[in-house]
């Protein structure tokens, strides 16, 4: 009897012990009804501090930021237009965020990923070619042209990208599964980021001269 009981207490201990045989990160569970955003507060927590429930008000749950044609005069010919707990303080524990999409004809969102968010892409007019691409070592790539009324999804974490490949503009709706997916574009994070990554890596990562690297820093600080 006694080396059962050892013999159970054992295989309890390695259990608990054990690591997790997957792990996965996402927004936390709610424990309460709402929690709109403090925008105000100084205290920083995984997420936002809530406001005191007295001082809620049905206004917190409501948003317009969507509601207007996004500015595609630049030199990429798209613009995404955020609703995220930044902006938008009654998402706070929701999970949940959105975003607008404005391409000019032959407007393209760059190559970017969300580190904390999928993304489901949904085609309000125009055309667009999206697609995303795997991890290593296949780095496929998973692309369609999509029209009106039809859905693309952008798996959590992988480098994917939409261009406007009709004559007219393009309008999108996405929604993410988290309330602050972020957003890095690749070009932006391996040419622009501060510090930045020394040239000689550059160079030797895209085999190129230091001059082109140069000229693609010049171009990616302009967009």
């Amino acid at each position: 009897m006694a080396a059962t009981m050892l013999a159970i207490l054992i295989a309890i201990f390695v259990f608990a012990c054990s690591p997790p045989p997957l792990v996965l990160a996402a927004d936390e569970d709610m424990l309460q009804d709402v929690c709109v955003a403090d925008n105000n507060s100084t205290i920083i927590i995984n997420g936002k501090v809530c406001k005191p429930m007295t001082a809620v008000v049905a206004e917190d749950f409501k948003s317009g930021l969507l509601r207007n044609l996004g500015n595609t005069s630049n030199r990429l010919g798209s613009v995404v237009t955020a609703a995220n707990v930044g902006n938008f303080p009654g998402l706070n524990t929701l999970g949940v965020s959105f975003a607008r999409l404005d391409y000019a004809p032959g407007g393209v969102n760059p190559p970017h990923v969300h580190p904390r968010g999928t993304e489901l892409l949904f085609l309000v007019q125009g055309t667009l070619f999206v697609g995303f691409v795997t991890t290593a070592p296949d780095n496929r790539l998973f692309a369609q042209t999509i029209n009106p009324g039809e859905l693309f999804v952008f798996p959590r974490g992988l480098v994917h990208f939409q261009i406007n490949t009709g004559r007219e503009p393009a309008v999108a709706v996405a929604g993410f599964n988290s309330q602050n997916p972020g957003v890095s574009q690749v070009a932006k994070a391996v040419l622009g980021s501060n510090p930045p990554i020394l040239d000689a890596v550059i160079e030797r990562m895209f085999q190129i001269d230091n001059a082109l690297v140069k000229r693609l820093r010049e171009l990616v600080s302009m967009t």
